[in-house]
């Protein structure tokens, strides 16, 4: 999906830079609260499978679930929801109590339409980079709720651009960052996912600068490319700023 902001922010866009064109945010952990939201689900569903399996072998057994569904259902909360009802399948030998799928349901509808808490400094952030630079908003997960938090956020006005993908890998950036801009090698991508976000656009010869969360999610490890020029750490986004000036 492609969507232009509108707003007065992302209208002002035009003092354009020498080196950087394009910025792109991520947005779960990023610009907003997400992780949060699938542990405290799956600490629930270690209570309702309590009695069939230890928590942290349960945990195993659902990453591992995880692992293997991404290729079926993609990033986002349903395919979260079927490895957890898959899981709880194979952990009672098919016999898990219809109940507990029942709650397992209402658990991820509830994520679903769980209001949206931004992070620190992401909007003052995203302000900031768009009175300079194209702003894009690049995120993964389901269609419809990354539609839907992004409403909810308020930031949608600030986007030059709104694109929601299967995945983030270098063909993948190197194809966004040329429609909306000069190419990744005059982007930059801001995110919490080394794997998603930092390592894949520094491939694709642009610079990635990393925002830890506070929680990760296991599948979306990877080394940090500190060898890389173009490889920067920030505590919070309010860290951002300052690099945008730097490589002006």
């Amino acid at each position: 999906m492609e969507g232009v902001g509108s707003g007065p922010v992302a209208k002002s866009w035009g003092k354009m830079t020498k080196n950087l064109t394009t910025i792109g945010f991520d947005a779960d952990d990023t610009l907003w609260q997400n992780e949060r939201f699938f542990q405290l689900t799956q600490d629930r569903f270690a209570e309702l499978l309590a009695d069939h399996a230890e928590k942290d072998h349960l945990a195993d057994r659902l990453l591992a679930a995880e692992r293997r569904n991404i290729g079926h259902y993609g990033f986002g909360i349903k395919g979260f929801v079927l490895s957890m009802i898959e899981t709880a399948l194979e952990v009672t030998d098919n016999r898990v109590p219809g109940e507990v799928i029942a709650q397992l349901i209402a658990a991820g509808q509830e994520m679903l339409s769980h209001p949206i808490e931004l992070l620190p400094h992401a909007q003052e952030a995203v302000e900031a980079a768009a009175a300079t630079h194209r702003v894009l908003l690049i995120t993964k997960g389901d269609l419809l709720d990354q539609e839907r938090k992004l409403a909810q956020s308020g930031l949608g006005d600030l986007f030059h651009g709104v694109e929601i993908v299967s995945d983030k890998t270098r063909p993948v950036y190197e194809a966004i960052f040329a429609r909306h801009g000069a190419g990744a090698d005059r982007g930059l991508m801001v995110g919490n996912s080394m794997k998603s976000d930092v390592v894949p656009m520094i491939d694709a010869g642009g610079w990635g600068i990393y925002v830890p969360g506070s929680l990760n999610w296991a599948l979306e490890h990877a080394e940090a490319p500190v060898d890389s020029a173009r490889y920067r750490e920030i505590r919070d986004l309010s860290g951002l700023a300052p690099i945008l000036q730097a490589i002006g």
